[in-house]
């Protein structure tokens, strides 16, 4: 009766699909984003909102990831090659400390502007439960895609699921 009992219970567990846990508030692919107000890191505050009407790449990042340093060279050559003209590129720090997130700005250069989320409101609706997140958000705000871990996103293979997901002609990027 128990090896009954536990190939039932396997094959109902090993049947069920696991849910994935979200961060409290998170937005899912496809819901628009809510409005927020994003402290100012390297240049001033602004709200969320007003960053429509062009789409947008959200880097989540922290001065003590590693994959996100690895990373935020090849952001910063996208932003550099085509931030502003198809799209826009910011960067939110999920750091307790300012300052510690200034310094990682120094170090890498960064020209594209960035923000501090130390209330971690940004890092719930985003969904940032691992490092480095970069949504792609379309122009009324909607998430497009969401990718963790460390990309290229200068790669010719990221710059070809950005034009899909922003419907950029091949010949403009």
């Amino acid at each position: 009766m128990k090896t009954i009992f536990g190939l039932i219970l396997f094959l109902l567990v090993g049947t069920t699909p696991l849910a994935l846990a979200k961060t409290p508030g998170e937005v899912d692919i496809g819901a628009t984003l809510r409005e927020a107000p994003m402290q100012g890191l390297s240049g001033p505050s602004r709200l969320l909102s007003e960053y429509r009407g062009k789409p947008l790449i959200i880097n989540v990042w922290a001065s003590w990831c590693g994959p996100c340093r690895q990373e935020m060279g090849s952001l910063e050559r996208l932003s550099r090659r085509y931030g502003g003209k198809q799209f826009t590129v910011i960067g939110i720090s999920t750091d307790d400390y300012p300052d510690k997130a200034m310094v990682f700005l120094q170090q890498y250069k960064t020209s594209f502007s960035h923000f501090i989320d130390t209330r971690l409101f940004l890092e719930n609706m985003l969904g940032a439960d691992r490092l480095p997140l970069t949504l792609l958000v379309d122009a009324q705000g909607r998430v497009l895609g969401k990718f963790y871990g460390a990309k290229e996103w200068d790669s010719p293979e990221a710059l070809a699921t950005i034009r899909k997901a922003f419907r950029i002609q091949s010949e403009s990027m």
